[in-house]
């Protein structure tokens, strides 16, 4: 019960973060399949039920496949997108028709025993999306295998400020009356894009995204998923990562990869500060910066546990907002999990490091080092010569960084007048280079 009353409680911030805010949804056809298809129905209801305005997208690659044996009809792929003659796109349409009606009747369950209880979700479709056809590519006509040409976006904002969950089929019309099979991941991209949504979300069946011993990468910026791309080799893991990226330059400010095969991800990426898949940026929700005032209250949460543990000097409120010039700290997705001081002694060319702290969730993950990485760097545009630290119980930490043990005779007269003899710290010094 404890666990539960506290994700409620840290959950509030992104409640509040969350609602108004449009979330387009990519579900893959394998994830309407899944076992997991009702649990990911009861996040999207919550989610709509705190006032976000959704958007879902799905496909329906293996329900085609099905239907298309049922027919004795073969499946043609080119650059891994199908050929749709008239017969295939008369299989595309039963399936789509299909899902949609099994999706409507998913979000209509309103018993006594169902987390949906009182819910009253209408979700709503139509002809919102405009496509045109691929044409011939590399010599083959790919028929009625179309992409989107434009996203009816003013409707589709109509019907969420209406509080409707609407629904988009992998599916387009052209202006001749013409009916074209589209990629899920071009209709969710470019409708994420059209409405400005805040957030794209693509289910797949992996984790997230994996690196070459697949472990989870928990977050890319572009520039780094550009890179991701190049050494992928499915198919489907390539066209996520593709539409992560293409939003991601068009506005969208954060795309995240989930599983469908994971009860609870899609809560545990959007109310957890780590969340549970790949988180795709244009920049980065950790951020290493100098502090500013409004950190105060943030610096005391984080260092006040290492103060009643005796490993730092206790600092009143007052004096943070004294000194808040002198810190420089580490914001994960708005929490500071890492801070450091310098205070510069300019007239003896050395800077004291100080109150370096981490969040304990987050130690063992470098962030000391990026911490003092960025003293180090203040103090060098500072022209100082030397860094020294007065530390109880981690000398073993700053000298297997090169600070080499000194004695109190050696700090900065003013330094050496306030130390304290009772806390008995040892002192470390570093020389820098390349001044």
């Amino acid at each position: 019960m404890h666990d539960y009353v506290t994700w409620l409680r840290h959950s509030s911030p992104y409640i509040n973060s969350h609602r108004k805010r449009t979330f387009v949804i990519m579900l893959p056809g394998e994830g309407l399949a899944h076992a997991n298809f009702n649990a990911i129905v009861h996040d999207l209801v919550l989610l709509h039920s705190l006032g976000v305005r959704l958007v879902l997208v799905h496909g329906s690659r293996p329900q085609i496949e099905q239907a298309l044996q049922a027919r004795q009809l073969p499946s043609r792929y080119h650059n891994n997108l199908r050929i749709t003659d008239r017969d295939t796109l008369d299989c595309i349409i039963s399936a789509v028709g299909q899902l949609r009606s099994l999706i409507e009747a998913r979000f209509s369950v309103n018993m006594a025993t169902s987390p949906m209880q009182g819910a009253k979700v209408r979700i709503v479709s139509g002809n919102l999306v405009t496509a045109r056809p691929c044409g011939v590519v590399d010599g083959v006509d790919l028929l009625h295998t179309g992409e989107v040409r434009r996203i009816d976006h003013q409707a589709i904002n109509l019907l969420l400020n209406q509080h409707h969950m609407v629904l988009l089929p992998h599916l387009g019309y052209s202006p001749t009356g013409e009916t074209f099979n589209l990629s899920c991941e071009d209709v969710a991209t470019h409708t994420a894009i059209a409405l400005q949504a805040d957030k794209l979300i693509l289910f797949t069946a992996e984790q997230g995204l994996l690196d070459s011993d697949r472990r989870l990468i928990r977050e890319l910026n572009l520039q780094q998923a550009h890179q991701h791309l190049q050494t992928l080799i499915a198919p489907e893991q390539k066209a996520i990562l593709q539409a992560a990226i293409d939003a991601s330059e068009n506005q969208v400010s954060r795309c995240h990869i989930i599983s469908y095969q994971r009860d609870g991800a899609l809560l545990s990426e959007l109310f957890t500060r780590d969340g549970c898949g790949t988180l795709v940026d244009q920049g980065g929700f950790e951020q290493v910066r100098e502090a500013t005032i409004d950190d105060v209250g943030g610096l005391l949460e984080l260092i006040r546990p290492l103060e009643e543990q005796g490993l730092l000097v206790r600092r009143s409120r007052d004096l943070l907002e004294q000194e808040i010039n002198q810190f420089s700290v580490v914001e994960r997705d708005g929490l500071l999990i890492a801070c450091a001081a310098l205070y510069p002694f300019p007239e003896d060319r050395t800077g004291e490091l100080a109150c370096l702290a981490v969040h304990p969730d987050y130690r063992h993950a470098g962030h000391g080092d990026t911490m003092l990485e960025r003293i180090t760097q203040r103090a060098r545009e500072l022209k100082l010569d030397s860094l020294f630290v007065l530390t109880t119980r981690t000398s073993h930490w700053f000298q297997e960084r090169g600070f080499m043990p000194c004695q109190v005779e050696d700090l900065p007269q003013r330094k050496a007048e306030l130390y304290n003899f009772q806390r008995n710290s040892k002192v470390f010094r570093l020389l820098l280079t390349g001044n």
